[in-house]
């Protein structure tokens, strides 16, 4: 079966600590798979706020996911306060990769992850291309 791969070669511009919640665990006791795509989330809401925009308004656009990968690398539990490195790369007309590295206080990897980001008019419901000041803004810290 193949495997995703989520390439981390780039540095990251951008980190936040978040601790797992006794509600993020699952039937095993450990971190569960939706709790962690929940904790992405929050990762990205602090990366856009770092940068000065929000998913509802990225210099004018929206933003929606298109597409997430994740890979796991080992467990997280009640307690473990994680750090989400956040990186954009992959720019396009229309929007951007973020990649994510997932490390518990240790410095254990818990996962790597990719979420596509596509620009988004919510008043026309289609997609629209990426705004240059938002583009020249990431890519200065990519």
């Amino acid at each position: 079966m193949a495997r995703i791969k989520i390439d981390l070669s780039t540095g990251f511009s951008f980190q936040t600590e978040l601790p797992i919640r006794i509600t993020d665990l699952n039937y095993g006791n450990h971190l569960g798979n939706d709790a962690l795509l929940s904790l992405l989330h929050e990762a990205r809401v602090r990366f856009l706020k770092a940068h000065g925009y929000t998913e509802m308004d990225f210099a004018g656009a929206g933003l929606i996911m298109s597409d997430v990968g994740i890979v796991y690398k080992g467990e997280g539990f009640y307690g473990d306060v994680l750090t989400v490195q956040v990186q954009p790369t992959e720019f396009s007309k229309y929007g951007f990769d973020l990649v994510y590295r997932v490390s518990n206080q240790n410095g254990k990897e818990i996962a790597h992850a990719k979420t596509g980001m596509l620009c988004f008019d919510y008043t026309a419901r289609k997609l629209r291309t990426i705004p240059q000041e938002a583009l020249d803004r990431l890519e200065t810290k990519a």
